[in-house]
């Protein structure tokens, strides 16, 4: 396969993403020209071409595009579909079949990590589909937690029982073995069981799963000289097939069972769902939505703080969530018609189904709450996180994963409840209770708005460092909620149907 690794060098750093990337993904496209979008400049810069498929309507490219991928920033593709008509380079030379936007997210998050999108770009013409899937490469953060036993080992010493332990060795581009792991002794036994252990993959066959492993025995001698029991070769590939059939080697009946440590995107190529919540601040404390001083003004020619951070966050979280269906909620306001506080409504105001279609759906609900409530107060999180939190507690099998959006303006006035509320939500997730308990896991983070306000105007720029140090930790998160409820990440996840939004 000819992979585009030089490719990678053209937007190593862009202003925004110098930090380390989260992984590297390999995208495999039908089209023949890439191009990725700049964060402040907007502008379109080519990343690489595929190989030319001659004479086919249905082409399958073998040539890939590397790109770092990063969970918390929106990485926006275009993809140009060219009829190449002679070996010039001039893309202005060929005809023009079709193109398609999206973003690096919306592959990652599209089940399965396989998104059909159709082409466009010439009106009044079907110009057909793109088929486009991402996979994470050889150096991605996956870990193998794997154990070994074996049945009747060959008998090395004078009384009839051996003190075996095992070396792997990963292969080499020149044949070479290359040690990478090696077993505790087991003593004076024939059916050693050893104990699980957990090496990068990356160690074990360098991120290629077809590459040899092979695996040696031994029986410990105290002097050094161990005796020989036997080998078998096998691959990362086979190995993860867990305790079959299929891992059975002759040397030693060895049987094997794999548990994944997943990285950001292959919980993400595992099909976990994230839902997306969100939840706005409308106490008084914000100042009236008609004067410009307001954080809620509804001013006609921009838009105000809270609709450019809900803009900023959910433009990227949406992409990992299928429906992109979003509950959008209320908090510290009177509600019409009899100007009761309500400490959580929908901003759509239909009580049984709070869900907004898409970030635009929601800006509109919000904006069109903004005319009929009267903010008021006080700034009460608790009702909030104990609503997302009834819901995440009911699908706790790592197929789906909540995440709660909370704009608001200042002073929290149930500091206690909102504390307890969100040690419930740890607790929940360890299965132990919560009184007088400390929270195990940091689920929350903090990001003041104002840090991020550019006083040059520059608002693409700061709203994308805003997104970024939002969502950065969700990942992590998510990987150490997994971990600590011992879960591997399901390849088909169970349907899951958004409840509506209930009084309490």
């Amino acid at each position: 396969m000819d992979k585009l690794e030089d490719m990678a060098s053209v937007c190593e750093f862009d202003p925004i993403t110098g930090d380390i990337p989260a992984t590297k993904v390999e995208i495999t496209v039908s089209l023949c020209v890439l191009y990725t979008q700049g964060v402040e400049s907007k502008q379109w810069r080519e990343f690489g071409r595929t190989e030319v498929i001659d004479n086919t309507l249905n082409p399958d490219f073998v040539r890939k595009y590397i790109l770092d991928y990063f969970f918390e920033e929106k990485q926006n593709l275009r993809f140009d579909i060219y009829d190449i008509d002679s070996k010039s380079p001039d893309l202005a030379k060929h005809d023009f079949l079709g193109q398609t936007f999206c973003t690096l997210g919306e592959i990652v998050g599209s089940p399965g990590s396989r998104l059909e999108k159709p082409l466009g770009g010439i009106p009044g013409k079907n110009c057909g589909t793109i088929i486009l899937t991402a996979e994470e490469l050889g150096n991605c953060r996956d870990c193998a937690t794997m154990q070994f036993c074996a049945n009747k080992l060959d008998k090395k010493d004078f009384f009839g029982r051996s003190d075996p332990f095992m070396v792997f060795y990963r292969s080499n581009e020149d044949g070479t073995f290359t040690i990478c792991h090696k077993t505790e002794v087991v003593k004076n036994t024939l059916n050693p069981v050893w104990q699980p252990f957990t090496i990068p993959v990356r160690a074990l066959c360098n991120g290629d799963y077809d590459r040899s492993i092979k695996v040696e025995v031994y029986d410990w001698d105290r002097d050094g000289s161990h005796d020989f029991i036997g080998e078998f070769t096998t691959s990362y590939r086979e190995l993860s097939r867990g305790q079959s059939q299929f891992n059975v080697y002759e040397v030693s009946s060895l049987n094997f069972h794999l548990i994944f440590l997943p990285s950001p995107l292959s919980l993400s190529l595992s099909s976990t769902q994230i839902h997306f919540t969100v939840a706005i601040d409308f106490t008084a404390s914000n100042g009236n939505p008609s004067q410009s001083t307001s954080l809620h003004y509804m001013n006609p020619y921009q838009m105000n703080a809270y609709a450019m951070a809900l803009k900023a966050v959910g433009e990227i979280i949406q992409d990992y969530d299928s429906d992109k269906m979003f509950p959008a909620l209320g908090f510290g306001a009177k509600l019409p018609p009899d100007g009761r506080v309500s400490h959580e409504f929908p901003l759509n105001g239909n009580v049984d189904n709070p869900y907004c279609n898409g970030m635009e759906g929601i800006l509109e609900a919000y904006h069109e709450s903004l005319k009929t409530v009267q903010l008021y107060g006080p700034t009460n999180f608790a009702p909030i996180i104990n609503h997302v939190a009834r819901y995440a507690a009911a699908v706790q099998d790592g197929s789906q994963y909540f995440v709660l959006l909370i704009i608001t303006d200042g002073v929290i006035s149930d500091m206690a409840q909102t504390k307890e509320a969100i040690v419930n939500i740890v607790l929940l997730a360890g299965g132990i209770s919560s009184r007088g308990k400390l929270a195990e896991r940091d689920i929350v983070q903090f990001v003041p708005f104002r840090d991020y306000m550019d006083r040059t105007g520059n608002h693409v720029l700061s709203m994308a460092r805003l997104a970024k140090d939002v969502l950065a930790e969700i990942p992590d998160q998510l990987i150490l909620y997994m971990k600590s409820r011992g879960i591997k990440p399901n390849q088909t996840p169970p349907d899951y149907s958004p409840p509506g939004l209930k009084h309490h």
